[in-house]
């Protein structure tokens, strides 16, 4: 499959240029960014094509790849779902319910795949890990933290110059991660409840379909100390924890999986799990989340 990538900032750059280009079932077929100098060094980098103009490289390939911000990225992949290309997306979907839901309906509607990035989903262990607590099923209470240190003082940060990460903060950049696990293993979600923490933090809490109960501690300005990642379920089967990142695995390796996912989705015509759909969902539950922030002032 020839995939294009859309996007050449740091992600781009470290991971989804070096995922696309070694994955032995995928001709990169060129790179487009907004700083054209940019994308010239990123294909240079990886022996591939950069473009001028966006519809140049949707007709030179069979999907776009998208390392964007949420608002750059949905006008463009509908452009893309419209011109015949699956779609391979990075999280959030977009930046509003509108844009996410029009990326869903377009890439119905044209019949294409679509597949989004969410790397907690991609990560060998942690798929594994998710699958079986769905199948077990049982569980009365989860919580997922995800406390980053990108704004923190002292960060070194790869990212620490993203503008959309500084306005949207962790509840559009690290709220989908904990969305990714919650959902799929205690089901559909209504928000119960969201709170302010310090700087950017917020907590929220959910009612899930089966009756179980969640909470969400999102933070992108944590101390680095006090940073990291954790997945808790409690239930019939007792504790249940994420497992740590597999040694020597890291999100090129998830995104490359992310790739077989959308070339099985491609092939067998049955959607993801993790497609525009369920990306919809995701932007719908932080939308709301954000909207009762913003009623706390």
């Amino acid at each position: 499959m020839r995939i294009g990538l859309l996007g050449t900032g740091p992600w781009a750059e470290r991971v989804w240029a070096p995922a696309l280009a070694a994955h032995p079932e995928v001709e990169f077929a060129g790179v487009w960014g907004r700083r054209p100098v940019a994308a010239t060094a990123l294909a240079d980098a990886h022996g591939t094509k950069a473009y001028a103009e966006v519809d140049e490289l949707v007709a030179a390939s069979d999907a776009l790849a998208f390392a964007l911000p949420p608002e750059v990225q949905a006008p463009l992949a509908v452009r893309a779902a419209r011109a015949g290309r699956h779609l391979l997306l990075e999280k959030p979907l977009a930046a509003d319910v509108g844009q996410a839901r029009e990326v869903a309906e377009a890439a119905e509607q044209a019949g294409v795949a679509s597949v989004v990035f969410f790397t907690l989903r991609f990560g060998s262990a942690n798929a594994a890990w998710i699958a079986e607590q769905a199948e077990r099923g049982g569980w009365f209470t989860a919580r997922a933290d995800w406390l980053g240190s990108v704004f923190a003082p002292g960060s070194e940060s790869p990212y620490l110059n993203s503008p959309w990460r500084r306005e949207k903060g962790a509840l559009w950049d690290v709220g989908p991660h904990a969305l990714s696990v919650l959902l799929p293993v205690l089901g559909e979600a209504v928000l119960t409840g969201a709170a302010r923490g310090p700087l950017d933090t917020v907590h929220l809490t959910f009612r899930h379909e089966g009756g179980a109960s969640s909470t969400a501690a999102l933070s992108l300005t944590t101390p680095e100390a006090g940073a990291g990642v954790v997945v808790e379920l409690r239930g019939e089967h007792g504790v249940a924890e994420l497992p740590p990142r597999v040694a020597g695995e890291g999100p090129v390796q998830a995104l490359g999986r992310a790739v077989d996912a959308l070339l099985h989705a491609v092939r067998e015509g049955q959607p993801h799990a993790c497609d525009a759909r369920f990306g919809l969902r995701v932007v719908e539950l932080l939308a709301e989340a954000e909207s009762r922030l913003g009623e706390l002032g």
